[in-house]
């Protein structure tokens, strides 16, 4: 069976290169909408299992990773930013306090799918507009949730995280591998 990642991530990708397996990419071209109703991690489970569930559709004999990531600040989810006056104010309203990253993960073949979250508080340093602005004008943050990568110079921003740093990043690579045991793949082999 081979393994598939349903995201044209790079950070993603870089991750899952963690594990040592072989695998090939598939991107899914699935409408990322969701219910303002569901919890965020119903939200980024829903949103990966869309993913994972798309591209296991249109191979065979495959295990489909599908990913999902957002940023929710005192109730309010703040996904990828949509221009630069929209980066400022997400990251505005991230400046000195803590927030939740959620990644949620699919793993679907043609019998099943696993879906799973998991969740990290972040807190930024206060932040000057000017900080802010410098930022932005790096284009780092404008195809991140929460327009911040903490992988990147948005680790400047943060005075601490409680979590999985990788769940962060966009893939929570330690409970994906146990995860991906159950379904025949060993990553220390």
């Amino acid at each position: 069976m081979q393994l598939v990642l349903a995201s044209s991530s790079p950070r993603r990708k870089q991750l899952l290169r963690m594990l040592g397996l072989p695998f090939d990419i598939l991107v899914s071209d699935v409408d990322e909408s969701f219910d303002d109703n569901l919890s965020p991690s119903e939200i980024v489970q829903q949103l990966a299992y869309k993913k994972a569930y798309a591209v296991s559709q249109q191979v065979s004999d495959a295990c489909v990773i599908g990913a999902d990531t957002i940023v929710v600040c005192e109730g309010e989810v703040l996904g990828k930013p949509a221009s630069e006056q929209d980066a400022f104010r997400m990251l505005k309203r991230l400046s000195g306090m803590m927030h939740e990253v959620w990644t949620g993960v699919a793993i679907c073949t043609e019998n099943s799918c696993v879906t799973f979250a998991e969740k990290t508080d972040v807190t930024f340093w206060p932040l000057s507009d000017e900080d802010i602005w410098a930022y932005i004008a790096t284009k780092e943050p404008l195809d991140k949730a929460g327009a911040y990568g903490i992988q990147q110079r948005g680790a400047l921003f943060v005075q601490k995280i409680d979590g999985d740093y990788f769940s962060v990043v966009g893939l929570p690579i330690a409970r994906l591998a146990r995860e991906l045991k159950k379904f025949g793949f060993y990553p220390f082999r």
